[in-house]
C-alpha cells in the first residue's frame, strides 16, 4: 500500500507528463501549416530635423522622420497556436565604420492578437478606410479592427517613432532601407521571428523590403511639404495621465 502523499505525486506526476507531451505535439503541428507570408513596404517621404534627445540636453541630435505605404498578408501566420504577432517596420542603413553591421531603428510597431486572444488595451485597430463608415460601439464594447488578422493596407502613414544614430548624424546618410519584421509569440513553443528562406511548408517572406534611400541634408526641400507629427498608434483604449479607466482613442 502507498502513502497518500506518494499516491499524490504519482498523479501529479502523470499529470505533468500528460500536459507536457499535449503542449509538445501542439506546438509541433504548428509546422504542418502552410506560411505564405507576402508584405509590399513603400518609403512615402523622409525628412531629417535637428533636436535635442531630452529637454536638459544642451546638444542636439539629427533625428528622420519617414512616411511609408504598407499592404501586408499575413494571414497565414496565425493558426490555432497563434497567440499574438509582434510586427515592426525598421530602418536599415549602414554602419559609419567599415566591418560593423548594419544600423536598425524601429519607425512602427504593432501587436496582432490571434482569434482566441483576450482583448488588451493595446491590440492594433487597423485605421478605417476613407469613405467608409466607423462601426458605432458602445460604450462597454471593446474595440476590435476590421481588417482580417493579418491583413494591413496603410497608405503614406506617420511613424511611430522619430529614428536617431548613436552618433548623433543621420543626414546624407545612403543605402538605407525599410525593412518589416515580425515575432509570432504562440500559446506553447518557442518563439518564432521573420524567415526569409523557405522551410518545407514555411515560405520565405516575399517583399518585405523597401528600395534603397538617402537620408536628406537638414533643411532640404522636399516634393511635399510634410507635418512632422508622429502616429500615436492605433490601439483600442490608451491610458491616459490620471486616470485609472483606459480612455479610448478616437
Amino acid at each position: 500500500m502507498h502513502s497518500t502523499l506518494v499516491r499524490v505525486q504519482n498523479v501529479f506526476g502523470f499529470f505533468t507528463t500528460v500536459a507536457f507531451t499535449v503542449a509538445a505535439v501542439i506546438a509541433l503541428s504548428t509546422f504542418i501549416h502552410p506560411q505564405t507570408p507576402q508584405a509590399t513596404v513603400g518609403l512615402r517621404n523622409v525628412q531629417v530635423v535637428r533636436g535635442r534627445p531630452h529637454y536638459y540636453s544642451y546638444k542636439k541630435e539629427e533625428y528622420a522622420h519617414i512616411k511609408f505605404d504598407l499592404d501586408t498578408d499575413l494571414s497565414t501566420l496565425f493558426n490555432w497556436n497563434t497567440k499574438q504577432v509582434f510586427l515592426y517596420l525598421k530602418a536599415v542603413y549602414p554602419s559609419t565604420k567599415a566591418g560593423e553591421p548594419d544600423s536598425e531603428a524601429i519607425i512602427w510597431d504593432a501587436i496582432l492578437p490571434g482569434a482566441a486572444a483576450p482583448w488588451h488595451q493595446n491590440h492594433y485597430i487597423h485605421p478605417t478606410p476613407k469613405g467608409t463608415k466607423k462601426p458605432k460601439n458602445s460604450k462597454n464594447s471593446q474595440a476590435k479592427s476590421h481588417m482580417p488578422a493579418g491583413i494591413i493596407k496603410l497608405d503614406s502613414q506617420r511613424p511611430k517613432y522619430q529614428i536617431t544614430d548613436i552618433s548623433g548624424k543621420l543626414q546624407n546618410r545612403t543605402d538605407a532601407r525599410l525593412e518589416l519584421g515580425w515575432n509570432v509569440q504562440p500559446w506553447v513553443g518557442a518563439l518564432l521571428w521573420e524567415n526569409w528562406n523557405d522551410y518545407g511548408m514555411w515560405k520565405g517572406l516575399q517583399g518585405g523590403k523597401s528600395e534603397l534611400f538617402d537620408f536628406p541634408a537638414i533643411g532640404a526641400k522636399s516634393p511635399k511639404k510634410e507635418k512632422l507629427d508622429v502616429e500615436k498608434g492605433k490601439e483600442g483604449h490608451r491610458l491616459m495621465a490620471g486616470q485609472e479607466q483606459p480612455r479610448k482613442h478616437n
